[in-house]
């Protein structure tokens, strides 16, 4: 279940990929981080990635199954409405959305198509192509998820299938342009091959590269990537000038990791392993950026994702 806090952490929402599909609303308590369920709205496809609008007002979500990118309104009460504000298909396998930090540009992983499209959002919730509507990236390398530079120049996508991460630089429009890549970094350690779409019921004996997430810490220093084959973690320095990426090491973290979250400060990161039987807690060195275990939390079987909200 995909997870994603309003801005302002007073609501968290999920999707649920199993039929019937909907998002379930919750509002969180800010004492103690008790959630109590608002409500459950049904929607019209399977969402592996959802997040808001930077002003908390649109709910917008990536499907991976039905090659489109939507926008559904938030009410006044924090609840995800039925109301679907914008729609646009991506082509095949759109696995992830985010939203630049001025809300006018939206940025989609479109994984079967070897893109980065580059969209725009309307104060209306509106979706429409910025451009030509996207920029191509390597091929066969499956584009996955995406962050932006704290500072809106710079998005960094992770590939699925190559595990490269690609830097683009942002123009004052939302146009993207790429700067430069860099290859995964735990494949030639492990022995991993290139990895391949993965559809139901895939079996392939072959240990293959499976990225699967990207982070960059909000003051902007440091960025962290997740290979699920080797279950690694692997952390980058960020250049405070050219956005460029220097490779700092890997640490092996729970099994499968196919989500990680930082928190506000900087100081703590937390993966959530899909064969893990628990969370893990890393502190993040604040000159070195290197990861150290401090502890871990019971999180069940299949446990798939992580979102932090400060309170």
């Amino acid at each position: 279940m995909p997870l994603a806090a309003s801005p302002d952490g007073k609501h968290l929402y999920g999707a649920l990929r199993s039929p019937p599909y909907s998002i379930v609303s919750w509002r969180v308590n800010r004492q103690n981080g008790a959630l109590d369920k608002q409500a459950v709205t049904p929607v019209d496809a399977s969402f592996p990635f959802i997040t808001t609008d930077k002003t908390g007002r649109y709910l917008l979500a990536a499907s991976y199954d039905s090659d489109i990118v939507t926008s559904n309104r938030i009410d006044p009460q924090g609840i995800v409405t039925a109301n679907v504000t914008g729609r646009f298909h991506t082509g095949p396998h759109a696995h992830s959305v985010i939203p630049d930090a001025s809300n006018h540009s939206l940025y989609v992983g479109n994984l079967g198509a070897d893109r980065l499209l580059q969209l725009t959002l309307s104060d209306q919730g509106g979706i429409t192509p910025l451009g030509k509507g996207y920029v191509a990236g390597e091929k066969n390398s499956g584009a996955r998820h995406s962050v932006m530079s704290p500072d809106n120049r710079f998005v960094y996508n992770l590939a699925e299938m190559s595990g490269t991460v690609t830097q683009y630089s942002r123009a004052a429009d939302g146009a993207l342009k790429e700067v430069q890549r860099w290859p995964n970094a735990v494949a030639e350690k492990y022995g991993l091959q290139h990895g391949v779409q993965r559809p139901a019921g895939y079996s392939d004996p072959t240990p293959r590269i499976w990225a699967a997430d990207i982070q960059i810490t909000p003051n902007g220093h440091f960025l962290y990537v997740t290979e699920r084959t080797s279950s690694t973690v692997s952390g980058y320095r960020v250049d405070p000038s050219s956005g460029a990426l220097s490779l700092i090491g890997s640490w092996r973290v729970e099994k499968q990791p196919r989500s990680i979250a930082i928190d506000a400060q900087s100081q703590w990161l937390i993966a959530s392993g899909e064969k893990s039987a628990v969370i893990g807690s890393y502190a993040i060195h604040p000159q070195s950026g290197a990861l150290q275990r401090v502890a871990e939390a019971p999180s069940g079987k299949g446990s798939n994702w992580v979102t932090l909200i400060s309170h």
